[in-house]
């Protein structure tokens, strides 16, 4: 990044770097609580979870806990280091512009070293509570997100997302190897999960975000290929992504509840994908957007309760509201 760019952009924003850096810090709690991305953060502890839940092998509740602390801390960590590298184009973008660094809460450097600290702290922790492999995937993972995905791709090709989005498929595996060890082939399939649903899950939020992209100079589909080929990415990605979300329930990892919902989940996400490519207007997008959350906390939800003693009786009928919520949302 150049200074002169990010001395347009910060301007835009209503602040410069200079004053930023060298203002007396006073973030608070909550402005450091916002640099850890918690809303995504969410979604990461959740499949870090369900891949530490459904792992073959006991482990003590205590370190059960450690390790999706680490892999909460590590993620909030990467997006701490993210949000100091990319405080410039956060400034120009409507969606991110009220984060602490463009509302100079806080001098750069504050978050540049909450962020290396947290990633060392969490990585040293699950190597020396759990296990060194499932640290090194911890620090691959955030390893990617930042030097990867935020510093080398994303403001270079329109294939940022689709690269970068292992960082965030990450999560499931590193739960897995925080109990077994290692990766196997029914945890490098929930990471593959992820992988293929974060295209389409960003490229829906692109459409609707597009002029922010453009403004910010970031290479979204939408901005270089266009809306028409960014859908029928969508498309695609859709069509890989229902039978993928089956192959959980093949491999033994989850039983056949999930494979029910998952196969309905899966179609409804094609539907609504059709749906998008159908119509002109961003309506369609959003809706996609909203589902493809639901659906990747549904089917890792589904697969912590398959391996719950005792939970899977009932279970049907605590899936009937979700296919109507999948019908209602798609139709």
């Amino acid at each position: 990044m150049s200074d002169a760019s990010l001395s347009l952009d910060s301007q835009v924003a209503g602040f410069t770097p200079a004053a930023s850096a060298t203002r007396a810090s006073g973030a608070r709690i909550s402005d450091y609580f916002a640099l850890l991305k918690p809303r995504v953060m969410t979604l990461v502890v959740f499949s870090g979870f369900a891949g530490l839940y459904a792992a073959p092998g006991e482990i003590h509740p205590f370190l059960a806990a450690v390790a999706v602390l680490c892999i909460a801390v590590n993620a909030g960590a990467a997006g701490a280091i993210n949000m100091w590298y990319e405080r410039d184009i956060d400034a120009v973008m409507e969606r991110t512009r009220g984060r602490p660094l463009p509302r100079g809460k806080m001098a750069p450097q504050e978050a540049l070293a909450f962020g290396i600290i947290l990633t060392l702290l969490s990585v040293m922790l699950m190597g020396i509570a759990l296990n060194w492999a499932a640290a090194g995937l911890l620090a691959l993972a955030n390893a990617f997100y930042v030097f990867v995905y935020t510093i080398w791709l994303k403001r270079r090709t329109p294939q940022n997302i689709v690269i970068g989005g292992a960082a965030g498929a990450f999560p499931p595996m590193i739960g897995w190897a925080a109990v077994t060890g290692g990766a196997e082939l029914q945890s490098i399939v929930l990471f593959a999960l992820i992988f293929v649903w974060t295209p389409p899950h960003f490229w829906a939020l692109a459409l609707y975000r597009q002029l922010d992209y453009t403004k910010a100079k970031v290479p979204m589909l939408p901005v270089v290929a266009g809306r028409e080929a960014t859908k029928r990415q969508i498309v695609a990605y859709s069509l890989i992504l229902a039978p993928l979300g089956l192959v959980p329930a093949f491999l033994g990892t989850a039983g056949i509840v999930y494979g029910a919902v998952a196969a309905v989940m899966g179609l409804c996400f094609v539907l609504l994908a059709l749906q998008v490519q159908r119509e002109t207007g961003d309506r369609a997008a959003k809706r996609l957007f909203g589902f493809s959350i639901l659906y990747l906390f549904v089917l890792f939800g589904l697969i912590i309760i398959d391996r719950g003693a005792g939970l899977l009786p009932g279970l049907l009928n605590e899936a009937a509201p979700v296919f109507a919520a999948a019908s209602w949302i798609v139709g």
